[in-house]
Order: C-alpha cells, then sequence, then structure tokens
C-alpha cells in the first residue's frame, strides 16, 4: 500500500541538505490502472528498472495499492520500445524529516514548457499522513497540497504531455 501526501513547490528546498538524488525516466502504458515503467539511476549507485501497477486512490487519495518489480534493462528497453513515446524525465532529492520520514523533491522535464516542480512525502498509516505537519522551516515551501485533486498525477501529465497511454491504453479527450 502506497500512503502519500504531495505538494506543488517551486524549485529545490533551501534546507536540509539532499541525502540522494535520481534521475528517473518513466512512461505509462495506461493511467486507470497505472501501469508504469521507470528508469532510476541513483547518484553513486546503481541503476535499477521497475515495472509498476498501482490501483485506484482511496477516498481523499492519500492512499492506493502498488505493485512494484525490477525488470532487466533488455526487458525495459522493449517496453520503452513499445510506448514509441519520449519518457517523462524527472530528478528526484531526497530530505531527511524528523520521524523518520523523507522529503522527495521532483524536477520533472526540466527545460520543457510543461516543466514544473512536486514534492511528497510518505506515510506507514494513514492516521499517521492525516496528524503531520510541515516542520517549521518547510511550511512555506509545502504550503500548495494537492494531495487526492483531480488531474495532480504523473499519469495525467503524461495524458496532457504525451497525448496517450500506449497502444490500447487510456487516452486523452
Amino acid at each position: 500500500m502506497e500512503i502519500e501526501r504531495k505538494w506543488m513547490v517551486d524549485g529545490w528546498p533551501e534546507a536540509p541538505a539532499a541525502m540522494a538524488e535520481c534521475r528517473m525516466r518513466q512512461g505509462y502504458f495506461s493511467v486507470r490502472p497505472t501501469v508504469r515503467i521507470r528508469q532510476e539511476a541513483w547518484q553513486g549507485g546503481e541503476t535499477e528498472y521497475v515495472l509498476c501497477f498501482k490501483g485506484a486512490p482511496s477516498a481523499g487519495g492519500l492512499a492506493r495499492e502498488e505493485i512494484e518489480h525490477r525488470i532487466d534493462p533488455a526487458l525495459f528497453a522493449q517496453l520503452e520500445g513499445l510506448l514509441g513515446l519520449p519518457l517523462i524525465e524527472k530528478v528526484q532529492r531526497r530530505y531527511p524529516l524528523p520521524g523518520g520520514l523523507t522529503l522527495e523533491v521532483n524536477e520533472v522535464d526540466a527545460g520543457q514548457p510543461t516543466a514544473f516542480w512536486y514534492a511528497e512525502v510518505e506515510f506507514a498509516s494513514l492516521a499517521e499522513a492525516d496528524a503531520w505537519q510541515p516542520p517549521a522551516p518547510l511550511t512555506g515551501y509545502l504550503a500548495h497540497e494537492v494531495t487526492g485533486q483531480p488531474g495532480q498525477s504523473m499519469g495525467e501529465y503524461w495524458l496532457c504531455t504525451r497525448g496517450r497511454a500506449g497502444e490500447g491504453g487510456v487516452t486523452a479527450p
């Protein structure tokens, strides 16, 4: 189960220092339900290839079932070829938060007219997600929460910018 809250942000936060950085490329075969491939190249580490399935979000948009499987680079390349569309490019930096949580900040499609930034925090329970408040240094930075708002998923961004979710998948209106 994936339980997370999401905010639209402007740039990287001023503090604390990032503890990890990853360059990602991802594409969608379907957005309802989500069927996604993603390449994750970790700075100073390995590159992972992931096939992900996500169910419909719960009421309020905080939680949904998520199944991720690592795949090999050759299968990823075959699946990317099936999409036939340019993948979304993201840079993600992760920042430590009190209580062992992590702030994930993403720069999406840098240099493109549709580029934007968003941040997420994942939680172990719905109660923890509901109760959590950003720490004082990040209160202003995390002021524009979009958790559960229609049109705020990366799958919806794919539809708006790539026009469709693969052959036989969901198409944009």
